[in-house]
């Protein structure tokens, strides 16, 4: 059974869409691949999203490996900028508060959890370790449906993953949870 490091994307430019990763959300994902370099990766997958995908090409890049779309690893909501950020914000909370609340713009936190452990599922009969890089909202859906709440530490429910931190997985049984050590 391949053991799964769902990185969190790097630090990302403030802006509405699809951004970039910053200069310091750069650093972290070179740091973060030399990490997982000594793992021997398998795989790496990342979600579509720019952010992400900036981040998961210097992993794969350090172990001879293409980047592997995956849609299952995109966020619950992404503000585009068409919606008023304060509403985008409220629909947020309500998903933390309601993991059945679909918001306008995205999936419930019940349904966001669920596709990332179909993933899970599906990357842990392949050959691994493998790496997915993929968003801090989705990553704490999935914790959310494998361990509840009472699990988690409050920080990880209200003030989201740090960038790059890397939460592991042996299929569905959560080893670690938003380890940073490695960007010290």
């Amino acid at each position: 059974m391949a053991l799964v490091y769902l990185v969190q994307h790097a630090h990302k430019q403030p802006e509405p869409g699809d951004p970039g990763l910053t200069d310091t959300g750069e650093r972290q994902a070179a740091r973060t691949g030399q990490w997982l370099g000594r793992l021997g990766l398998r795989a790496v997958y990342s979600s579509p999203m720019r952010r992400a995908w900036q981040t998961a090409e210097p992993i794969a890049a350090l172990h001879g490996l293409t980047v592997r779309p995956d849609e299952r690893l995109r966020e619950r909501m992404n503000w585009d900028g068409t919606q008023p950020l304060e509403e985008f914000m409220a629909d947020w909370t309500r998903c933390v508060h309601d993991r059945d609340f679909v918001p306008r713009a995205g999936d419930s936190s019940r349904q966001a959890g669920s596709r990332m452990a179909e993933f899970l599922r599906e990357v842990a009969d392949q050959p691994g370790p493998v790496a997915a890089v993929s968003h801090g909202g989705v990553t704490v859906d999935l914790l959310r449906t494998l361990l509840g709440d009472q699990a988690l530490p409050a920080s990880l429910l209200y003030e989201g993953v740090p960038s790059c931190a890397i939460t592991t997985f042996k299929a569905l049984t959560v080893v670690e949870i938003a380890h940073t050590d490695h960007l010290l």
